[in-house]
């Protein structure tokens, strides 16, 4: 998240630059921008994952293992290299997963020591159930954003 509600002017920009000449205000004013707009999105849609029992970790690691249509399934370790969390979080996840009846492990096709991951039906109709709004949420800010005045 970025926490930080009023922007820096433009004016405490150029103070800053004459202090740091190097500095690109238009570039910095921008991503300044685009952090604040991204943490406004990032919020609704972590209250929407909450009122479906879901977190953003919960939401990815679903579609993780949905998008994986060729396969039967994921190792652990394979869902934790496509997302940016730590191995105890993400094992926790995935075992609240499992438990709530969200995905299953099962032993790997030629070595049982081998654990994969997939989707129960309740998992797949947890996830379908929610990307429709998920993207009517983004695509709503986005309009939003692209109607503001700031942007235009």
């Amino acid at each position: 998240m970025f926490f930080l509600k009023e922007l820096p002017t433009r004016q405490m920009l150029e103070t800053y630059q004459q202090r740091f000449p190097a500095m690109k205000i238009d570039t910095v004013e921008a991503a300044l921008h685009m952090l604040r707009q991204a943490s406004l999105l990032m919020r609704e849609l972590d209250a929407y994952f909450a009122s479906h029992d879901l977190s953003q970790l919960r939401f990815l690691i679903l579609i993780v293992l949905d998008r994986e249509v060729e396969r039967k399934g994921l190792m652990p370790s394979e869902v934790a290299a496509r997302l940016d969390v730590s191995r105890p979080v993400m094992t926790r996840t995935l075992q609240t997963l499992a438990t709530d009846g969200l995905l299953e492990f099962m032993d790997g096709d030629t070595d049982a020591r081998v654990k994969l991951l997939r989707l129960t039906a309740q998992g797949k109709a947890s996830l379908y159930k929610v990307l429709p709004c998920y993207y009517a949420q983004i695509e709503n800010f986005m309009q939003l954003q692209s109607d503001s005045p700031e942007r235009g």
